[in-house]
């Protein structure tokens, strides 16, 4: 049974005005974000298709998986892309406590920035809770930190074994709008699914006249 939105409702982004949900724009940019990397093959994948389209894209990392494979984390920024936080250890906000949660989250900063003072890259003040669940307290918390919570306007849904990669390529294509903000995911469970989504989609957004921009370069 489905328990997610394609496309973001209106009304969640209006209850949630402190969230980033998209980037409304008179010009035809969107942005590409990936979620769980970084990820070995998958993601050396996924940074080689983006470079045959010239385009750049925001990763949403793991700091588990930063730490296991520096040297990707630092290509991932040597090749103009830009790395979100996304905890230590993919952690659930709801179902996780304040300070254990902001605990994980100063954990993936350490990691993040160990690797900066080798590459002279900056890790942005963005940060996607994993699955999108956190808590409103724990959101404050990060504001007040200084972080801009990134949400999404399109959802590709390539995590979800019972669709279709054909589906994936839909959901992530059909409702898109100038300043979508679109997600697709850097994992072994989503590879089915965006390893035939994600080449097409690229090819749709180029031939629809689509330039892409990072999140916090506006």
């Amino acid at each position: 049974m489905k328990l997610y939105w394609i496309k973001t409702p209106r009304l969640i982004k209006n209850l949630f005005p402190h969230f980033v949900w998209d980037l409304p724009t008179d010009q035809k940019i969107v942005y590409l974000t990936f979620d769980d990397g970084s990820k070995s093959q998958i993601t050396e994948w996924i940074l080689l298709q983006l470079k045959k389209y010239d385009a750049k894209a925001t990763f949403f990392c793991i700091g588990n998986n930063i730490e296991a494979e520096p040297a990707l984390f630092s290509k991932i920024l040597d090749e103009g892309h830009v790395v979100g936080n996304h905890t230590f250890n993919h952690l659930h906000g709801w179902k996780t406590n304040d300070a254990k949660y902001l605990q994980d989250i100063g954990t993936e900063i350490n990691s993040s920035v160990q690797i900066e003072k080798r590459t002279n890259n900056k890790f942005r003040q963005i940060f996607r809770p994993p699955d999108g669940k956190i808590r409103l307290s724990q959101a404050k918390k990060l504001r007040e930190l200084g972080y801009k919570i990134i949400m999404w306007d399109i959802l590709s849904a390539d995590f979800d074994a019972t669709i279709s990669p054909e589906k994936c390529f839909e959901n992530a294509t059909k409702k898109i709008h100038n300043g979508s903000v679109i997600v697709f995911h850097d994992s072994e469970k989503a590879f089915r699914n965006l390893e035939y989504a994600l080449p097409k989609k690229l090819e749709f957004l180029q031939n629809s006249g689509f330039a892409y921009k990072v999140i916090g370069s506006n």
